[in-house]
């Protein structure tokens, strides 16, 4: 079944874990794109350039496949593997979380490192707010003047927005219609043959 829906965060938030001197400073992000994910990366490397290790993990998408860990220096998987494991816990998919670790002076070992990189990404993830985001189609609809009115009519009841509008000689525009209601808005216009429907893209 395609997937209608996924969870992000709402905004950016932070969390702070502190463990025999090190701090542990987590930092979660609701991203898009690896463009966005990389602009973050460099944007917290130059505010905190004096820190050991900017380790992080993200995972983009609604299918959650798409996913990368870094543990920067620390041992291998004692960072990313368990940011990513907060990600996966709550089930949340275009998100970016970076834990900056200042050293203390005292080995936390690899139990010890897996422990703080969790507890700093949960506390950053509980810091922030959850929600649902619909996935959407894409839709060309091109029609004439006298159909204008069920047009639009069907639109504002389904309380869809439209944009790129051309009412020229036909009347063109494109409208993001969220995944559960797509069906619903296909078929009402797949009735009338003088409205010319097209799916452009499914994001």
């Amino acid at each position: 079944m395609e997937k209608e829906s996924y969870l992000t965060l709402a905004d950016s938030s932070e969390g702070l874990i502190k463990d025999k001197g090190s701090r542990f400073l987590a930092f979660a992000y609701p991203v898009k794109n690896e463009k966005e994910i990389q602009e973050k990366l460099e944007s917290l490397r130059k505010k905190y350039h004096d820190a050991r290790h900017h380790c992080y993990a993200w995972r983009l998408g609604a299918e959650m496949k798409h996913f990368r860990t870094s543990d920067d220096g620390e041992p291998a998987n004692s960072a990313g593997k368990p940011i990513l494991g907060q990600i996966v816990a709550f089930k949340l998919t275009n998100i970016l979380i970076v834990v900056v670790r200042y050293f203390g002076g005292t080995l936390l070992g690899v139990g010890g490192l897996i422990h703080a990189y969790k507890n700093a990404s949960l506390a950053a993830i509980e810091n922030a707010k959850i929600v649902k985001k619909y996935l959407h189609d894409v839709y060309h609809l091109k029609f004439g003047y006298s159909d204008m009115n069920e047009v639009m009519r069907t639109i504002k009841d389904m309380q869809l927005e439209y944009y790129d509008k051309d009412f020229q000689e036909d009347c063109e525009l494109k409208i993001r219609v969220p995944r559960p209601l797509s069906l619903k808005f296909n078929n009402l216009f797949s009735q009338n043959p003088e409205v010319k429907i097209e799916l452009l893209v499914k994001e």
